[in-house]
């Protein structure tokens, strides 16, 4: 299982977890699977069909810009993080 780490402006929909294991192999499937245990949670972090914008994923050493797309492994860290511009 994929180790969700839950950002604290997400706390409030999570019942205050902050870690949550959950069965994915793309990022949209972690999303959906949060969803279905913390309803609500999807309209944090979805518009559309991609990451709302501002908000990146990282998962296990890397920042994906695949967003939703992104594969995710058994044993990978999935950190929402917002997204970081700037010159």
């Amino acid at each position: 299982m994929a180790r969700v780490f839950i950002p604290p402006l997400l706390r409030p929909v999570t019942g205050g977890r902050d870690i949550i294991d959950v069965v994915g192999q793309t990022v949209a499937d972690v999303v959906d699977e949060l969803e279905r245990q913390f309803p609500g949670v999807r309209s944090r972090l979805v518009e559309g069909d991609r990451l709302k914008p501002g908000l990146s994923v990282g998962i296990g050493t890397r920042v994906s810009a695949r967003g939703l797309s992104s594969k995710v492994g058994p044993d990978d860290e999935v950190h929402f993080l917002p997204a970081i511009g700037g010159g």
